[in-house]
C-alpha cells in the first residue's frame, strides 16, 4: 500500500512484550489497537499479517497507523494497516488490488466504481479520504514501485520501464530526478557508481550525518548515535560507495550546524534526494517557510494548490531525507501544536526555538 489513512484505533496500554506475543500469533483480535514497524525494510503492518516474521530486535511499535508513518515507515501492501476500522475498507482494498493486478495502466475511474459498487464521484472521493491519493494518484505510485523493483531485480532501464508500465524510456528519464533522486540506472544498481562522503559532526539536537554527492546533498539524518546513523545511510544506498569525508567539515556540513543553530539566512542548498513529484512540490513550498515563522498542514496543502491533501502533505514531511535543509520542523498542527517529526518531537521543539518559531 502507498499510502496512510486516518483510522479511528482501539488504542489500549499494552507491555510491548504482550504486542510481540500478539505479532508471533498473528492474533487478528490485536488489529486496530496497535501497529508494528519492521526498521530493515520500512514497512509497518497489522499484527495479523500473513508475512514472515522479522527479528524482535527491528520492530517498533506504534499506536496508530498514522505515529508509524509520521516515523517514516510505509504501509504493508499484504495487510493494508490503514485500512482497518474504514467503513469501506473491503471495496477499497479491492479497488487497490485491480489497479495493482493492471499494473497501473488503463484502469478508468468508471471502471474502478462498477467494480467496488458505488459511483465514480462517491469513489473518487472516499478513496482519497481513506488513501491520501486519488486513483490516478495511486496508480502512478504502483507503477513507480514497480520500476524500483524491476530495476533492483536487475532489469535492464529499457525491459523494467516497460514492465512498469510506462509507454517511453523518456518519460521514465524526464521524471526519474524526481522519482528516484538518480537516473532510473543507477537506482537500480543501489547507488552503483555513486560515490557519497559523509560527515558526522556534534550539534545542539545531538549527531547530525551530512552525505553528499557530486549533485548535492543526499542525507541529513539526526540521531544519538553514530554507527546507527552511517547504517542508515548505507541502508539508503547499499551498492554506492560510501565513505566518510577525508578533509573537515566542508561548507554544506557547517551551513546545515548554522541552521540547526537558526542562524543560517538560506537552506537552498543543491539536493539529490529521492522523491515523486507531489513530495517536491511540498518540499519546495517548505523551503519558502521564512526562519521563524510556522505554517500548518493545511496551509502547505493550500500553498500547493492541494487543499484537500492535507494528509498526504503530513506524510511527504515524514519521507523527508535531508532534514533541517528541507525544513518541515516548521510544519505544525492547525491549533498550532507540534506534531509528529522523524527525528522527535524533542528536536523539532528545540528547533523552533532557536528559530523563534512563531505561527
Amino acid at each position: 500500500m502507498i499510502a496512510v489513512a486516518r483510522v479511528t484505533s482501539k488504542t489500549v496500554s499494552v507491555s510491548p512484550q504482550a504486542r510481540w506475543s500478539a505479532v508471533v500469533a498473528r492474533d487478528n483480535g490485536a488489529d486496530g489497537r496497535f501497529v508494528f514497524a519492521v526498521t530493515t525494510t520500512g514497512v509497518f503492518c497489522r499484527p495479523s499479517c500473513p508475512a514472515r516474521r522479522p527479528r524482535p530486535e527491528n520492530v517498533r511499535f506504534f499506536a496508530t497507523p498514522q505515529g508509524a508513518a509520521e516515523a517514516g515507515f510505509r504501509a504493508c501492501r499484504r495487510c493494508r494497516p490503514q485500512l482497518v476500522g474504514n467503513p469501506h475498507a473491503a471495496w477499497i482494498a479491492r479497488v487497490c488490488r485491480r489497479i495493482e493486478q493492471a499494473n497501473g495502466r488503463g484502469v478508468r475511474l468508471g471502471d474502478l466504481g462498477e467494480a467496488a459498487g458505488v459511483s465514480p464521484d462517491h469513489l473518487q472521493r472516499a478513496f482519497k479520504r481513506a488513501l491520501g491519493l486519488s486513483p490516478r494518484e495511486y496508480a502512478e505510485a504502483v507503477r513507480t514501485q514497480r520500476l524500483r523493483k524491476e530495476l533492483r531485480g536487475g532489469k535492464t532501464v529499457t525491459d523494467a520501464t516497460y514492465e512498469a508500465g510506462f509507454g517511453s524510456m523518456s518519460r521514465v528519464y524526464e521524471r526519474s530526478p524526481a522519482r528516484l533522486g538518480m537516473s532510473p540506472a543507477t537506482y537500480g544498481r543501489g547507488g552503483r557508481g555513486m560515490r557519497i562522503e559523509y560527515s558526522i559532526a556534534p550539534s545542539a539536537l545531538g549527531r547530525v550525518l551530512v552525505a553528499t554527492t557530486e549533485r548535492g546533498i543526499c542525507a541529513v539524518y539526526l540521531g544519538d548515535d553514530d554507527g546507527s546513523l552511517e547504517r542508515d545511510l548505507r541502508a539508503e544506498y547499499p551498492a554506492a560507495e560510501v565513505r566518510a569525508a577525508s578533509r573537515g567539515l566542508d561548507e554544506r556540513v557547517k551551513e546545515v550546524l548554522r541552521a540547526i543553530e537558526g542562524d543560517a539566512q538560506s537552506t537552498a542548498f543543491p539536493l539529490d534526494v529521492q522523491a515523486t513529484a507531489f513530495q517536491w512540490r511540498v518540499w519546495r513550498a517548505l523551503q519558502a517557510i521564512p526562519s521563524g515563522e510556522t505554517r500548518s498542514y493545511g496551509d502547505i496543502a493550500k500553498a500547493i494548490g492541494a487543499p484537500r491533501a492535507a494528509r498526504a502533505v503530513a506524510r511527504a514531511c515524514a519521507t523527508n531525507r535531508v532534514g533541517v535543509v528541507i525544513p518541515c520542523h516548521r510544519v505544525v498542527g492547525s491549533d498550532g501544536s507540534l506534531s509528529g517529526y522523524r527525528w522527535g518531537k524533542g528536536r523539532k521543539k528545540k528547533l523552533l526555538e532557536r528559530e523563534g518559531g512563531r505561527t
